[in-house]
């Protein structure tokens, strides 16, 4: 018995030539589309309530120095403001009067 011949070894170098480049054509179309969805997958995940923290809004300062330094009571207290609590200051005379903060 003598095993089946495939349709590709019938076809000339010519037709196969043809074929491959429609191959090609046809992966590259479908890595394109597949790429737009992998952006389109990414973008809906970045921007949801479970973004990561570097795309999440920052924080609005609450506390201003006298040089103009700023932070928003999140965190580790900065060295300037650490420095004057130390000198006796309070911590409510850095306080920002709501409405009064200029964003950069």
């Amino acid at each position: 018995m003598q095993p089946k011949q495939s349709a590709i070894s019938t076809l000339s170098n010519e037709a196969l030539c043809n074929l491959r480049d429609e191959v090609a054509s046809l992966l590259k179309s479908r890595a394109v589309d597949l790429q737009r969805e992998l952006n389109r997958l990414n973008d809906a995940h970045s921007t949801g309530p479970n973004a990561s923290k570097a795309q999440r809004k920052k924080a609005s300062p609450k506390y201003r120095g006298l040089n103009g330094d700023t932070w928003a009571g999140r965190g580790k207290k900065p060295r300037w403001l650490s420095k004057a609590l130390n000198e006796g200051k309070k911590l409510e005379e850095f306080l920002i009067a709501p409405g009064a903060v200029d964003v950069h």
